[in-house]
């Protein structure tokens, strides 16, 4: 699965959950969580990606070892953006 389907998918249940809830959507509160997530997720991707890279280069371990590196770190970098955007939810509430 690409990495931005898994950003898709974990912003979408997390989404579901916070509009899960009845009231009015909070449209500045929406945008704010919303944007926080595109520039945190892309350093958090960014980072696992460029660590798995460097580490495998580093210690010069081949190409299949930087990929299998590459992918670790980039699935706990979407694990992290996950938790970050349900806190984000926790703080500023889509719904009033």
């Amino acid at each position: 699965m690409r990495a931005s389907a898994v950003i898709v998918q974990c912003m979408r249940v997390t989404t579901e959950r916070a509009l899960a809830s009845k009231g009015a959507i909070n449209t500045k509160n929406l945008l704010t969580v919303a944007s926080v997530a595109i520039l945190v997720g892309t350093e958090l991707v960014g980072l696992a990606l460029a660590a798995g890279w460097a580490l495998a280069g580093l210690f010069q371990l081949g190409i299949v070892i930087e990929r299998v590196l590459m992918a670790l770190f980039g699935a706990a970098g979407l694990y992290a953006l996950y938790r970050f955007v349900q806190g984000a939810l926790r703080v500023e509430p889509i719904r009033d």
